[in-house]
């Protein structure tokens, strides 16, 4: 992960220090790895949180997000993905971040079986 932030503008490499924090420190069990090029957290070998640069933002995005009660993060892709876009630091709100943190832990689907299950997600938690 040092070698992605490495790459990063100081602004960017601002925001992904505080994901970083704040996804390690509340999903202590999780698996952290660069998957695609980008830093992923895992929860028994499911993605479940990671973020990645965009052109003009850093995006959070959370692989069961559009399952989740709490608000705030915007659909994305045809499964249940949905993200939230950041372009300074000062715009990542820590409490609800640790919501949506808590929501990803409670509520999955199962990504890591999409292939097994002929592209059909199933819900695990």
């Amino acid at each position: 992960m040092d070698a992605f932030h490495a790459t990063l503008a100081p602004e960017d490499r601002a925001i992904a220090g505080m994901l970083r924090a704040s996804i390690t420190q509340a999903l202590p069990e999780a698996e952290a790895k660069i998957w695609h090029a980008h830093p992923v957290w895992f929860l028994d070998g499911n993605p479940t949180v990671g973020y990645s640069k965009l052109k003009s933002c850093m995006r959070l995005f959370f692989w069961s997000g559009q399952s989740f009660p709490t608000p705030g993060l915007a659909p994305s892709g045809t499964f249940k993905a949905a993200e939230k876009r950041y372009a300074d630091a000062a715009q990542i709100d820590h409490d609800l971040l640790e919501k949506w943190l808590s929501d990803a832990r409670e509520i999955q689907w199962d990504y890591k079986n999409i292939v097994k299950n002929k592209g059909r997600l199933k819900r695990l938690k």
